[in-house]
């Protein structure tokens, strides 16, 4: 199982899902109606470390975690 953890403003709790790769897991994080805006302006971390690509493979037991933009000062 991969933890998915959805950061900030997004709302979502989190969750666990089966997925070889990032790019299935996106497909199934598409599937939550909320969650597709904030996937087109997101980045995507991997056991803490910021990925830019959706063919990194995932293994059980991957911690991703979908960072939404911020703003501070």
């Amino acid at each position: 199982m991969i933890h998915v953890e959805f950061l900030g403003p997004i709302g979502i709790d989190s969750r666990t899902y089966e997925a070889k790769n990032l790019k299935e897991l996106k497909e199934q994080l598409h599937q939550i109606s909320e969650l597709k805006e904030w996937l087109k302006i997101s980045a995507v971390a991997i056991n803490d470390e910021i990925v830019d690509s959706v063919d990194v493979e995932l293994k059980e037991g991957d911690k991703v975690v979908i960072l939404p933009p911020v703003c501070g000062g």
